[in-house]
């Protein structure tokens, strides 16, 4: 085997990554950017997580090529107004990578060693939760796709968990929204065939070194923890022209190989069609 790394020309491809101000955002934005991709990332909260990424933006791309754009994916209007933002900045959409996302440290900072049963979870944890990973989402997909079909050309990338985490005791929340998100991207996927728009799942495989985990006790369920770099190879593959037919299906970051030929990296990353969809 030799030595491989995945590395496609994204010039002129604009890519919104909505929750790129730090975690699997941040690493996203940064490699797209650093590849000729024009991107946007949002983020809802501190405008000094948007200011940081600009910093490190001017390190690996030409200036003007990075919109940090600070929305709330749980408000429609701004959904489109990030959308439009975009538009007016770089004059098309390609790619929007579905990031955005709330995790169980709203329920309790110990949710992975002493789990919170669904009835003592706080109905305003709950709604926020799911308000951000599925209807977020649903919001940014809605505003953006649109102006993907005009094109006839884009993806929507949906950053999704592990299967056990969706249906793991105390995570209802959490794992429950991203279930949802899955559901949702096999529907939006047919909806989207024939348009040339695709829309595909992409996970970890793994807990990973992000502030979605609590400081104090950052690691997996196994012991282990994973790098947000692994998102990186995938991510470009799916923004590419070498990912651009390919629709409803699911990626799990972690099983990239970069020692063995593209071809090869992908089978071992994207796991089987089912041939039926599973819940229980």
């Amino acid at each position: 085997m030799t030595d491989f790394t995945f590395a496609p020309d994204l010039a002129d491809r604009v890519i919104i990554v909505t929750g790129g101000g730090r975690g699997l955002g941040r690493i996203m934005a940064l490699t797209l950017l650093e590849h000729g991709a024009r991107v946007v990332i949002t983020s809802a909260r501190q405008k000094s997580e948007l200011n940081a990424v600009e910093q490190e933006a001017e390190q690996v791309a030409e200036p003007g090529r990075l919109l940090a754009y600070q929305a709330d994916v749980t408000n429609p209007d701004m959904c489109e107004t990030v959308v439009a933002k975009t538009l007016e900045t770089f004059g098309q959409v390609y790619g929007l990578i579905n990031n955005a996302g709330r995790g169980m440290r709203l329920i309790s900072e110990t949710f992975n060693t002493d789990p919170t049963k669904f009835w003592e979870t706080s109905v305003d944890a709950w709604q926020t939760i799911i308000d951000t990973n599925v209807n977020g989402a649903f919001y940014m997909s809605r505003a953006a796709a649109p102006h993907m079909i005009k094109a006839g050309k884009g993806t929507i990338i949906n950053i999704s968990t592990s299967a056990i985490t969706m249906v793991r005791k105390g995570y209802s929340p959490y794992g429950g929204s991203k279930a949802a998100l899955e559901a949702f991207s096999r529907a939006w996927a047919d909806d989207l065939e024939g348009t040339g728009v695709t829309v595909n799942v992409l996970l970890p495989g793994g807990a990973t070194d992000t502030e979605l985990l609590p400081p104090d006790h950052r690691r997996g369920a196994d012991g282990n923890l994973l790098s947000p770099d692994l998102m990186v190879q995938p991510t470009l593959w799916l923004c590419s022209d070498e990912g651009k037919n390919v629709n409803g299906r699911r990626f799990i970051a972690k099983f990239w190989e970069d020692r063995i030929s593209l071809e090869d990296a992908v089978k071992e990353c994207i796991q089987p069609a089912p041939k039926l969809p599973l819940i229980l």
